[in-house]
């Protein structure tokens, strides 16, 4: 009932609690302490850019190509990779390096964007195909929050240690040691 009188706060506020908590599930996988600290840029990236991102542009997607026929879909999914896919993982990597007070904020773009976009391309068309297809929209940004939640567990891993590829986060689910920066 509430999504549907505050579909924006509802669904930022859920966008923004699972990308944290994929961030602190990376961190309990790594067997680390955790890094409140880290979790909490996480959380702020993504409350004030992703999920409010996510918000406008499923509402413009569905505006420019609306229903549920397999043209509108398909051209929403291509549209979702194309121009707002490589939008995330830039404001990502951006917005942890102005947190995280790196001297050069786009070195992690310039070292990881391309993985990390590829990655995406293995599990993101999926997603949406399906958000697209079976979820409401006033309930999409929800449903991309929630797959969010293990795109966030590899991109904060990518963003701590890997080099954005999933072979590295496979080797690191496999228990060998993953550094990107050596």
């Amino acid at each position: 009932r509430g999504v549907r009188r505050f579909p924006w706060i509802c669904n930022v506020l859920l966008y923004g609690g699972l990308f944290a908590a994929g961030d602190a599930a990376q961190q309990l996988l790594r067997g680390q302490p955790p890094d409140w600290a880290q979790t909490r840029r996480v959380a702020l990236v993504a409350l004030a850019f992703h999920g409010n991102f996510s918000y406008v542009w499923l509402r413009a997607l569905e505006r420019a190509l609306p229903g549920r026929r397999p043209p509108a879909v398909l051209g929403k999914v291509l549209c979702d990779q194309l121009l707002g896919a490589p939008v995330a993982v830039l404001a990502f990597y951006t917005g942890m390096s102005i947190l995280q007070r790196k001297e050069d904020i786009f070195s992690d773009c310039k070292k990881k964007f391309w993985n990390t976009y590829k990655t995406g391309l293995m599990y993101w068309p999926f997603v949406q195909l399906s958000n697209f297809i079976l979820i409401p929209v006033h309930l999409r940004t929800a449903y991309t929050g929630l797959c969010g939640f293990v795109w966030a567990t590899f991109i904060c891993f990518s963003q701590q240690s890997g080099d954005g590829t999933a072979k590295s986060a496979f080797m690191w689910l496999q228990g060998e040691k993953v550094n990107a920066d050596e």
